[in-house]
């Protein structure tokens, strides 16, 4: 029943979203949210001081009569959801305040709690300190859910002008910020959010992940390696590689080269530990020699596995190296990008092209370009398969329910995808063999 409302709702709800937030809402994720305070933060005239905020259990105490006047839906039904309590170790909980964790529709009536933060501080700005100087504050506010920062000119402004209007908008919807966890911090000092630390080394902004985030990792990594100890090396490899490429991914858009470089020799030496526990009577060169087998180049922590190509020989599956992830600049959504919207599908789609990687889109490109045998399948002329500017186009629109398989997409030249989306033109994929294509409006 939630899923049904959720569908109408969502729609309503990116509609009234502040440009910067990016919790819980499609095409949008932690890396445009660490993107965007790239770009408030990395110049030398940018701001120079954080409001590092921390809202205290925001999901526990959401106020239930501030959601009940605000959220645009059946009154009777959202009071049942949230009124219905929770089953704890056997115990039904009365829920007077808040929302469920986990309930397929509390991140969206949480968005919609914390929407207007961002554009109501603005406002404020303009009318407290008129346009001029709200602009000389260089006050941005990025959120990613209830985790917030907002960024200022001076320690003062983000004190004693901005600091208090959050609290009275917060209060407002029932909540506090954490007195404890909440601080104002000067931009060479340094902060933590979503997983990185933001910090400048001489003028120049870095974004590395942070201590925290790198020792939680680690301690993952250490559990999986000692509760392992008798598994055959294969299987430590197959529980380790997953985590080792999820975090790397994580972090790839990142200066995470040294980071990812540190991590891979604690590996390495966790890794030694391992192999000395299982044979106590050998020495490490020995460990070394039966562990670390030659894979290409280089040695590697590996085991074996079937030859998937069918031959009787087994070959190495290699530990995943962190240092073998390349660093690459995350493409940012842009702030005002609404999916529901049909003027926004042409640019939903080619930012998902931009965002594939490259060894993913040749292939999946290819495959599109040999099905329409290298027909565009508006104007029945020939694409080029060395063109790289060749776009991607979802015959049923996703935001219609359109999946991302192959049979739903095809290739269009630039021109004629703007025509389509333009024109609201309907194209069916040419079909391979002779060519030829259909086109209705």
């Amino acid at each position: 029943m939630q899923a049904l409302y959720l569908l109408a709702l969502e729609p309503a709800v990116e509609c009234a979203s502040d440009p910067n937030s990016y919790g819980f809402r499609k095409g949008r994720s932690t890396h445009d949210a660490r993107s965007q305070l790239f770009v408030s933060l990395s110049q030398k005239a940018s701001a120079q001081w954080v409001l590092d905020a921390d809202i205290s259990g925001f999901f526990d105490n959401i106020n239930h009569e501030w959601l009940l006047n605000r959220v645009h839906m059946n009154k009777g039904m959202l009071a049942k959801w949230l009124k219905s309590g929770v089953v704890d170790k056997g115990q039904l909980l009365r829920t007077d305040d808040g929302t469920p964790q986990g309930g397929i529709i509390s991140p969206t009536l949480a968005n919609i709690t914390l929407n207007g933060l961002e554009t109501g501080l603005a406002q404020f700005l303009r009318e407290e300190l008129g346009t001029g100087n709200a602009q000389k504050g260089k006050v941005h506010l990025v959120r990613y859910a209830d985790d917030f920062v907002v960024t200022g000119s001076s320690k003062e402004l983000l004190q004693t002008v901005i600091q208090p209007w959050i609290v009275k908008f917060l209060r407002e919807r029932g909540l506090t910020l954490s007195e404890e966890k909440t601080r104002i911090v000067h931009i060479d000092q340094g902060f933590d959010f979503l997983g990185w630390n933001f910090r400048k080394y001489g003028g120049k902004l870095l974004i590395k992940p942070s201590q925290k985030n790198v020792k939680t990792f680690y301690g993952k990594v250490k559990e999986i390696i000692a509760t392992s100890l008798s598994v055959p090396t294969e299987t430590l490899i197959q529980r380790l590689n997953p985590v080792l490429k999820g975090w790397a991914q994580y972090h790839k858009g990142t200066v995470a080269k040294q980071t990812f470089n540190d991590v891979d020799h604690l590996i390495y030496w966790r890794l030694t530990r391992w192999g000395l526990r299982r044979h106590p009577r050998k020495s490490g060169s020995w460990v070394y020699a039966h562990y670390w087998k030659q894979c290409g180049s280089r040695r590697r922590f590996a085991g074996l596995q079937n030859d998937l190509a069918g031959n009787n020989e087994r070959i190495p599956l290699p530990l995943y190296s962190l240092t073998d992830m390349k660093i690459v600049r995350h493409v940012k959504v842009k702030g005002d990008y609404n999916p529901f919207h049909p003027d926004w599908v042409a640019y939903g789609e080619k930012l998902r092209v931009q965002r594939m990687g490259d060894a993913i889109w040749s292939i999946q490109r290819a495959s599109l370009w040999f099905d329409q045998g290298g027909i565009c399948a508006l104007c029945g002329q020939e694409i080029d398969m060395a063109d790289e500017n060749m776009h991607d186009h979802h015959i049923v629109y996703r935001q219609l329910g359109g999946s991302d398989a192959l049979s739903n997409r095809m290739l269009l030249h630039p021109i004629c995808h703007r025509r389509v989306h333009a024109l609201g033109l309907k194209v069916i994929k040419p079909v391979s063999s002779t060519g030829d294509f259909n086109l209705a409006k």
